[in-house]
């Protein structure tokens, strides 16, 4: 296979052939299973599911059952809600644990574990310094000062986890836990379960940029799944099949602006506090949803050496690292299987 030389962005399903076997379903002489695909709002996203099942009922029962489990589980953990368990385990930063749902211990479980992976890469507690930043909004570059009184709020180790008593405590005032990084992944995953209770055969569950898949399309090999260009919008490098997988990338791209030429972007790296340098982008691919969002930003900390390095121990995760000057690599997994758009 020729080398690649492009850069990849974000990824999404490939819409051209989703679009075309959702049409063959509706036509009187298609055979059965149905493809069926539907979108709504949750997460502060446009969350779409496809589903194929035995026939439009089931599709649709899994589809509705698939948003469902999203709608439940940004009612747990997002930021955003004042009344959310996250919430309340933020306001109560520095005072009392806080008793959540089994869910959001689970989910904080697995963010620890990805941040050990990746050296602290990921930080599920480097929301205030994203905060301070303001990538979107005051667009501020901050003091070394600023920086520097922010750091203890950072500190991802001293969440305190009693998983018996399904209690979260942040020990200081001023830190706050925010799952942006993992908690599509991990909803992804839950709402392909729920899917697959309700009959669905395969599907996909795509929350922006954190898709699962799971089973087949009709008469294909799995979901394709397109690699993007970071520089350049709209614009494929190569496409991927996958079958009961998931794929999440981080990018450079998103949340961002520019001073003087230097992109100050909102993937922090925990250590500094300052903007990780070394990437463009990165995709990860792997069984979960949740392994897939939380390393994509933990090896985007670590950059292309040790990033790759850390792909390459781990067993059913493979991922296409962008570096700051373009170049790609490929896990050794994943190089037969990429195709060109």
């Amino acid at each position: 296979m020729k080398p690649l030389l492009l850069k990849a962005r974000s990824i999404a399903i490939v819409g051209f052939a989703l679009t075309f076997f959702e049409s063959c379903a509706l036509l009187p002489s298609a055979p059965l299973p149905v493809l069926l695909k539907r979108t709504q709002m949750h997460m502060g996203t446009l969350v779409a599911i496809t589903a194929v099942a035995s026939n439009k009922a089931v599709g649709d029962r899994a589809i509705q059952a698939g948003f469902d489990e999203v709608k439940r589980l940004d009612q747990l953990l997002s930021t955003w809600r004042a009344d959310s368990e996250l919430s309340h385990v933020n306001a109560e930063a520095g005072h009392q644990p806080v008793r959540v749902s089994r869910e959001t211990v689970e989910l904080l479980v697995r963010s620890i574990e990805m941040a050990q992976l990746t050296n602290g890469g990921f930080n599920i507690a480097v929301g205030p310094a994203i905060d301070a930043w303001s990538f979107t909004e005051r667009q501020q570059i901050l003091a070394d000062e600023e920086l520097r009184r922010l750091k203890p709020l950072v500190d991802w180790r001293s969440i305190q986890i009693d998983r018996p008593k399904r209690t979260i405590y942040l020990p200081r005032e001023g830190m706050r836990i925010d799952v942006g990084g993992i908690g599509k992944g991990y909803a992804a995953d839950r709402a392909a379960e729920r899917m697959k209770q309700e009959g669905a055969t395969g599907g996909v569950v795509a929350l922006s940029g954190d898709i699962k898949t799971f089973g087949v399309l009709p008469d294909r090999q799995g979901f394709p799944v397109g690699i993007r260009h970071p520089r350049e919008e709209g614009v494929l490098i190569a496409v991927i099949d996958l079958k009961d997988e998931a794929v999440s990338t981080a990018g450079d791209y998103e949340r961002f602006f520019e001073r003087e030429g230097i992109r100050y972007h909102h993937i922090l790296d925990p250590h500094t506090l300052q903007p990780a340098r070394a990437c463009q982008s990165v995709t990860v691919i792997a069984k979960e949803g949740t392994v897939a969002d939380g390393l994509d930003t933990g090896i985007f900390v670590l950059g292309p050496e040790q990033g790759m390095a850390l792909v390459e121990r781990l067993p059913g995760v493979e991922a296409i690292i962008v570096d700051q000057e373009g170049r790609v690599t490929v896990s050794s997994g994943l190089r037969d299987r990429l195709r060109s758009p």
